[in-house]
């Protein structure tokens, strides 16, 4: 019997119907003949009502401690899950992190998983038992509860724990029914695409589109895991991220990207002289704050200006670990700007098809809108831009290359 994964989000499992819905659809697959594994994320709102409530404790929370606490959201959602599972007459378990044998590196809130050993699940699926494995968590070494990442650490779950099984297949069931040209929340006219490649999935999830983790396709694209994305509360065919897409025959541009979580952090006065970045960038990579977006000004007698963006929620401890590297290597000063977020185009081809980045910065400017950053890669083109006017960007973008047309 082949082995399917499915993961279900916070939507999917927010309250008891939905949960014997889910409970349901896991069986649907079972009685078609597949030994079925399930992973889950905390019900709802559950991991912001526990986050505000460790604020309100402290303005601080230790970070082993805040895993501890954010982890139970999980559980609780697996044994609902399995005992929904048990109330429909089908033998289930459910298991944590630990016991589904999910090791991850010691970095609290951010860890990665290191390896997973499989045995107890290959166990539990050959008693003819489903397997309901709590999401976003797994321990260290020495069995410290950590999390993955700050938000769709799920994702990267089911996509490891399927890899770990030899899965047939990982399929993510949320409130969507797909990936779409755009947010369809911002853009009603955004297209929903049947497939997608490793490649252009992973620069959308890391660029904004929240619909699955970053490291989740990069899992996929490592052990070629395809993973289907679907509705939980309707019949969807779902998109499908694999190897080989379709491809379009004229626009390159597959979808658009957007971000509100972005802060800027500009050094000035950097002395120009070798090392200084490596300087600067070392305690951060240290204390596992992700840098995205890195521009340095020419020197000018001999001093710079060196800008990189941040997630907003990493911002407070990239300013206090930047406030004492700024004296060390005798900068003048340095500020910070949370106002801020950025659109991207993302298809493969685009570099090597003249056109599409003038044909972005046009649009924009058509629109009135200023571009603070520029970056790219090989299939992306991303500009940094003022928060309030990120949605206006995507709709300019998505009708500039007429993405609503099949």
């Amino acid at each position: 019997m082949s082995i399917i994964v499915q993961k279900y989000g916070g939507t999917s499992v927010a309250d008891a119907a939905r949960i014997i819905n889910v409970a349901r659809r896991i069986i649907a697959h079972r009685d078609a003949g597949h030994q079925m594994v399930a992973v889950v994320s905390a019900m709802g709102d559950t991991t912001d009502a526990l986050l505000a409530l460790a604020h309100q404790i402290t303005d601080r929370p230790d970070e082993r401690e805040l895993d501890v606490l954010l982890s139970t959201g999980e559980i609780v959602s697996s044994t609902l899950v399995t005992m929904a599972l048990h109330t429909l007459g089908v033998e289930a378990v459910s298991l944590s992190g630990l016991q589904a044998g999910i090791r991850t590196d010691s970095v609290h809130r951010k860890a990665s998983i290191r390896a997973i050993d499989p045995k107890r699940m290959h166990q539990e699926l050959d008693a003819g038992r489903i397997v309901i494995v709590a999401g976003f968590q797994g321990v260290t070494e020495a069995l410290d509860v950590t999390t993955l990442g700050n938000r769709g650490g799920s994702d990267t779950t089911a996509v490891a724990v399927a890899a770990a099984l030899k899965a047939a297949r990982c399929e993510k069931y949320t409130d969507v029914d797909g990936l779409y040209t755009a947010d369809p929340r911002i853009e009603p006219r955004a297209r929903k695409l049947m497939d997608i490649s490793y490649d252009e999935m992973l620069e959308l999830a890391s660029h904004g589109a929240g619909i699955i983790h970053p490291r989740a396709v990069e899992l996929g694209q490592i052990y070629d895991q395809p993973i289907l994305i679907t509705s939980s509360l309707v019949e969807s065919t779902g998109t499908l991220i694999h190897r080989e897409t379709t491809m379009e025959p004229t626009n390159k541009v597959r979808a658009i990207a957007h971000d509100f979580n972005v802060a800027k952090i500009t050094i000035r006065g950097v002395p120009d002289r070798p090392g200084i970045a490596a300087t600067l960038f070392e305690p951060l990579a240290q204390a596992a704050i992700s840098i995205d977006t890195i521009v340095q000004n020419a020197s000018t007698e001999n001093l710079t200006d060196l800008t990189f963006t941040v997630g907003k929620h990493d911002l407070r401890r990239t300013m206090e670990t930047v406030e004492p590297l700024v004296r060390e290597i005798g900068a003048r000063d340095f500020v910070a700007d949370d106002k801020l977020g950025k659109v991207s185009i993302v298809g493969t081809g685009m570099q090597n098809t003249p056109g599409y980045a003038s044909q972005m910065f046009r649009a924009l400017s058509d629109a009135r809108i200023n571009i603070l950053l520029i970056t790219t890669s090989e299939i992306r083109i991303t500009c940094i831009i003022a928060e309030p006017q990120v949605v206006d960007a995507v709709r300019a973008l998505h009708a500039a290359f007429a993405l609503e047309q099949t």
